[in-house]
Parts: structure tokens; C-alpha cells; sequence
């Protein structure tokens, strides 16, 4: 590996070492946190201070991260936006598939992202939605036996993000279905008729008599519900649907058929550099360019992903000696396996 670090980088930081590993015990405070490892609720900086990040949270000079994209890729964005398709993203690990969803979702104002992290366990049930059968049992036995109603069954009635992105509403959400490919072989088909018809049935809700023909059921949404009507969802704006893959398998012609494939290159130095300025602004990007340099010669002999080379930048920024045989190499480490 080339050494990056140069003469100007050779003395670290010494406030840099939180940890020093000599038993001795500290209450530190901790830095502030890259800005893509802040966790604060939207919801509740809102109510602190009207959407604002707290001053705990970043730094003035430190910008609000952009996500950073070419005008082809962000063409095929918007023909899905127009055609009210999914988007079936695909490329190598951190080109920034995921984070896809969120740019979206700022930039158009569409409201907080519907998450569905799909594993080998994932069905379309699930998605849709989940009715706590046994809850309403228990529960509606301890009423009776109190003397008391019990409750309404859309108390036991949660829909999920796909379920809940669904909901008819006058703007469309935002779906994320990350890495569809661990999924089961099925799961693409299951998915056809729901993205051909934006609809699905709750036969809990339906086999309800007409004067139960509206009920209120909790969505994926922290603490917000939705009226049913004759137990079915259908959708009045198609949802922006985000959809990853990996590439560890391929899905049905039936299922590409109906999705625009957009596949996220690598980014090259230039591209680089504006990912860089977005996420940590123009001091951390002036002291990157030898980082850079290492990086992608790095990630032409082995598999790395863009957030490498920004937690090595903001290590670097923070007072960090990055040491080619050392820290670096444990920042750049390879993510293929094989060596």
C-alpha cells in the first residue's frame, strides 16, 4: 500500500486517543460522531428545536450529508418516478443502494422511509401485514369474564412497511425492500400481483359484519393507525419502491419485467471527492487527496466500499495517524473473502 499519510500527517492528534489501554479509568466525552453514525430521532429534534440538529449532534462547519449521483443514474430514477415502477438497484457493497431511499425520500419530501430488510426468513405476509390472533383471545377472555366489551379487532392488526406504504394517501412513500436477494426463491413472484394491482385483502377484516366495515389498524409508522374499509388496502399513489440486490442470485424475467434496473457504478475520483464534500466538508477534503489515492489503488486489487474511505478521511480529519501498515490497512480491509 502507498503511504498516504506525508509529512504534514505524521504527528497525530494526542486528544485523538479516547481509549489509551492503561487500565486507568476516564469519564470522557466523546467526539462528535461521523455524520452518517448519528442516530437522533427526526421526529423528536423536531420537537427540540424545529428540525434543527442539536449543537451536541454536529459541528457548524460540518455540512448536512448529500447523496451524491451522475445525471444517467438519476435519469433511470426519475423514469421509475414517472412510470410508477420499482427501482431494482444493484451494486457492489456501499455504492450507496440503501442510502438511495433516503435521498429520494428527502429530496421529494415524501415523509420517513418504509424499511423492509429482507432474510431468508422474509414473506410476503409479513410485509403486508401481522394479526396477533392469540393477543385477541387472551385479551377478549378478560373482558368477558370483567363484564366488559372487548376490544376492536383492529387493536391485533399491524401492517407492515409494504402494507403500510400502501395506506391511500394524496403523496406516496417511500419503500425500501433492501437486499431482496436473500430472500427465498418465491418472494420476487409473491411480489408480482401486489405491484400490478397496489392492493391486498386482510380476510380478518373482511369476514367482518357491514356495521364493522371500517376499521382503524396500526401501521409500521410508530404510533399511528389507518382505517381499513371491508378488509382491503389499495393504494391511491403507487409507492416509490427502492428495491437491492446484491447480485447473489437472479430474479424471474416475470419480476424484472415489471422493475427498472439501476445498476450503481463504483465512483471514481472525482466522484469521490464530491462524496467526500457532502458528507464532511471542504476542510476534511482538502487533506484527503492522498487517501484517495490509496484508496483506489486498493480497490483495484481487492473489493472496497465508499464509506472505507470516509471513515478514513474523518479518522484523519479527528487527529488520527494513518499509518499504511496499521490503522489504514485496517480501515481499507478487504470485504471479498479470499486474502
Amino acid at each position: 500500500m502507498t503511504d498516504p499519510t506525508g509529512a504534514a500527517a505524521a504527528t497525530e492528534d494526542p486528544g485523538w486517543r479516547i481509549f489509551r489501554g492503561d487500565g486507568t479509568q476516564r469519564r470522557v466525552k466523546l467526539p462528535p460522531a461521523p455524520p452518517w453514525r448519528r442516530f437522533t430521532d427526526r421526529q423528536a429534534a423536531a420537537e427540540d428545536g424545529g428540525g434543527e440538529t442539536r449543537a451536541d449532534d454536529a459541528t457548524e462547519s460540518t455540512p448536512k450529508p448529500r447523496y451524491v449521483i451522475g445525471e444517467e443514474e438519476a435519469d433511470v430514477i426519475n423514469a421509475a418516478l414517472h412510470l410508477r415502477r420499482p427501482l431494482l438497484v444493484t451494486g457492489h457493497p456501499g455504492v450507496g443502494k440503501t442510502t438511495l431511499a433516503d435521498a429520494v425520500a428527502e429530496e421529494l419530501d415524501l415523509g420517513p422511509v418504509l424499511r423492509w430488510p429482507v432474510n431468508s426468513r422474509s414473506t410476503l405476509q409479513d410485509a403486508l401485514y401481522r394479526y396477533d390472533a392469540i393477543g385477541r383471545l387472551q385479551e377478549g377472555s378478560l373482558a368477558t369474564a370483567a363484564g366488559q366489551a372487548a376490544p376492536s379487532i383492529g387493536r391485533y392488526v399491524r401492517l407492515g412497511p409494504l402494507g403500510t406504504a400502501l395506506v391511500p394517501a394524496e403523496r406516496p412513500r417511500v419503500l425500501l425492500v433492501d437486499e431482496l436477494d436473500k430472500g427465498d426463491v418465491d418472494l420476487p413472484n409473491d411480489l408480482l400481483t401486489v405491484f400490478e394491482e397496489g392492493s391486498f385483502e386482510i380476510p380478518e377484516l373482511s369476514r367482518l359484519p357491514e356495521s364493522q366495515s371500517a376499521v382503524k389498524v396500526f401501521t409500521a409508522d410508530r404510533g399511528e393507525r389507518a382505517t381499513v374499509r371491508r378488509g382491503f388496502v389499495r393504494c391511491t399513489e403507487f409507492p416509490v419502491v427502492v428495491i437491492t440486490s446484491n447480485g447473489e442470485r437472479d430474479f424471474p424475467p416475470a419480476f424484472r419485467r415489471r422493475c427498472l434496473p439501476l445498476n450503481l457504478h463504483d465512483p471514481r475520483p472525482e466522484r469521490l471527492k464530491q462524496i467526500i464534500l457532502g458528507h464532511l466538508g471542504p476542510d476534511a477534503l482538502a487533506e484527503a487527496d492522498d487517501l484517495v489515492a490509496a484508496f483506489l489503488e486498493e480497490r483495484s486489487m481487492k473489493e472496497l466500499a465508499t464509506d472505507q474511505l470516509l471513515n478514513a478521511v474523518f479518522l484523519r480529519h479527528g487527529g488520527a495517524r494513518l499509518d499504511p501498515e496499521g490503522l489504514l490497512r485496517s480501515v481499507l480491509h478487504q470485504l471479498n473473502s479470499g486474502g
